[in-house]
């Protein structure tokens, strides 16, 4: 339940900007929401909708390009259902993982899979490499967690590779955790 669907961009006709279906998923009761840096973009409408339908506008309160997070806030969402961000550190390969997310739109998607490898470093869309990347074969790549058996948020998932079936990358929660606690202090 703590899974959202990011709507991005503006539905309007006359708009010139694209929109998108994603997915984020919140991190606390009062509506921090984490996602891709690449599913916000330079949008200017963002728009939640969780599991029971409900829909509500949302801020964005920083992105880092580098590491393909953002951090958004729902507006006027209180006592959200939330899950929490797990130590990424205590993962081992073969462990078992799901992904949850909204790919292309198709609302609440579930695959399951195991962690391939460790540490891994991908490029960001602005060239950075990210590092510390989980490799799994839980095939989604929308902005939703990728979760541990203990039912803790372990990774956002970020990339897939074009032509590699059932290879697959999410941000480690621990890289996460840094990037919002530095959002929330600094704003960038």
């Amino acid at each position: 339940p703590a899974v959202v669907r990011v709507e991005t961009g503006s539905k309007s006709p006359q708009s010139r900007e694209r929109g998108g279906l994603d997915s984020g998923i919140v991190i606390s009761p009062d509506g921090l929401v984490l996602t891709n840096s690449h599913v916000v973009g330079t949008s200017k409408q963002i728009r939640l909708r969780d599991h029971e339908g409900i829909v509500t506008d949302a801020r964005v309160l920083g992105v880092d390009p580098d590491t393909d997070l953002a951090l958004l806030r729902a507006d006027g969402a209180r006592d959200l259902h939330y899950a929490s961000l797990g130590n990424s550190k205590s993962l081992r390969r073969g462990q078992l993982v799901v992904a949850i997310g909204n790919p292309l739109g198709f609302e609440s998607t579930v695959t399951a899979g195991v962690v391939s490898a460790l540490g891994r470093s991908i490029r960001s869309a602005n060239g950075r490499t990210i590092e510390d990347v989980i490799q799994t074969d839980a095939a989604l790549n929308s902005g939703g967690p990728l979760v541990s058996s203990a039912a803790e948020v372990i990774g956002i998932n970020t990339a897939i590779i074009m032509g590699a079936q059932g290879i697959c990358f999410a941000v480690a929660s621990n890289t996460a955790q840094f990037v919002l606690s530095e959002i929330i202090r600094h704003g960038y």
